[in-house]
């Protein structure tokens, strides 16, 4: 059997969705195990370019089994529009090709409303949610208070439930945030109108994915967002609310650690954030404006510019031990091609002592300075690399430094965002 996780080792928009695309020819079955439509991954085969969000990345295929884990948040308007969309661009999305966890949550019209209401009322102290419900839906499920996909299926259960919910949100979002109470029957004919559509392609994901791995397929776990972004490991608060993390791959997937092979980390060569909280390496100046308008560094889901800064590999060496990764991806690395020096952080000074891991506190890692290591750019473009060999000679030196300082091999390089600009170092 082999079954492995990608997974970004930063702040997400690492280019996952590209490199699950890529190692999914040689997969049979993909997983997302995690988050929900916040998340945006873009693949390009040759001269298409498809956005996804909730979809696993393996959809492209014809061959592929897609599944949508326990562990995502399901919002079937999104899910249908994401289908929808890529039926437009010829891709067919059967229950054969996908299928949805009956145990994944769905987000529900109310918590798009507590997202949008609660992140207005935190003014200044605002988390920079995607307003699409994701942190409410997470909520209700530790609440044990939350309506799943098995649920909508069963109309006597969803009515019930739903007007459960109802019966304490709709108090809540009126008294508390000022915000107009929701229609029940609205909700209740437009979700079982869902159901009957969402019906098909709804199983017991946990026994296909076990099934899968013991007749010998490969099983890829796609996950979303980035290891700072994990609810446990990241830069909390400013985190998502599900675990980005190799672990979640367990829960949010259905299976045991010990039928999982490998863990591939996404790496970008330079280190992007989207929103708020501390970043060590930000340049905020001509640098990091070069480095977002030649990386495209804007979102797939909000749009919004990103912040760009060094490498930072005290974070993939975090990342690395975090989620016991044996190997990277490293993508974009032909951003950086024409710049005549590369900065590279090794580590923090903070209070006085120097660290080479990811401190949990906020404060602390505000006041943390970067150490960095310069190194030699490369004039040449390398878009149309497709060997290790044909890299330039500094561009070596500077993957060889990420594996030396991580202790984690570098499989894959990515020199263009096309599924055929990349390098295969060695086997994942």
């Amino acid at each position: 059997m082999s079954s492995f996780i990608i997974l970004g080792a930063q702040w997400g928009d690492e280019g996952k969705g590209k490199m699950t695309d890529y190692l999914a020819e040689d997969a049979q079955v993909v997983v997302r195990f995690q988050g929900g439509n916040n998340a945006g991954h873009t693949v390009e085969v040759g001269d298409k370019q498809y956005k996804l969000h909730l979809i696993p990345s393996g959809i492209l295929y014809d061959n592929k089994l897609n599944v949508i884990g326990n562990g995502v948040v399901v919002d079937p308007e999104a899910l249908f529009s994401e289908i929808d969309y890529l039926e437009g661009l010829g891709v067919k999305v059967t229950p054969e090709k996908l299928l949805i966890s009956d145990r994944a949550q769905l987000i529900m019209p109310y918590h798009k409303v507590l997202d949008r209401l609660k992140e207005s009322k935190r003014g200044k102290n605002d988390i920079g949610t995607t307003g699409k419900g994701i942190g409410p839906c997470y909520t209700d499920k530790m609440e044990r208070s939350g309506i799943r996909v098995c649920d909508v299926l069963e109309e006597d259960t969803f009515k019930e439930k739903l007007q459960a919910a109802l019966d304490m949100k709709n108090p809540f979002i009126t008294k508390v945030l000022g915000g107009e109470a929701l229609d029940f029957n609205e909700i209740y004919e437009k979700y079982l109108d869902f159901a009957e559509r969402m019906r098909p392609f709804v199983k017991d994901i946990s026994v296909t994915v076990y099934d899968s791995i013991k007749d010998g397929k490969n099983v890829l776990f796609e996950g979303a967002q980035g290891t700072l972004l994990d609810i446990d490991y990241g830069t909390y608060p400013f985190v998502t609310s599900s675990n980005t993390i190799a672990g979640g791959v367990c829960t949010g997937g259905g299976v045991g650690p010990t039928m999982v092979n490998s863990a591939v980390g996404i790496a970008k060569a330079y280190t992007t954030r989207v929103g708020k909280g501390p970043f060590p390496t930000e340049l905020e100046d001509e640098m990091g404006e070069w480095l977002r308008e030649k990386g495209h560094e804007f979102g797939v889901t909000t749009g919004r510019a990103r912040r760009c800064g060094w490498l930072d590999l005290v974070i993939l060496k975090s990342s690395a031990r975090i989620s016991g990764l044996t190997s990277f991806a490293v993508t974009k690395i032909d951003t950086l091609a024409g710049l005549e020096k590369i900065k590279v952080c090794v580590g923090y000074k903070c209070n006085g002592e120097v660290i080479d891991y990811f401190p949990a506190s906020l404060k602390k890692l505000a006041d943390c300075e970067p150490i960095y290591e310069e190194f030699d750019g490369w004039d040449e473009s390398i878009k149309d690399a497709r060997s290790y060999e044909e890299l330039p000679e500094n561009a070596k030196i500077y993957l060889k430094k990420i594996e030396e300082f991580t202790g984690v091999k570098v499989s894959i390089v990515s020199v263009g965002p096309r599924r055929d600009q990349t390098i295969k170092v060695s086997e994942i």
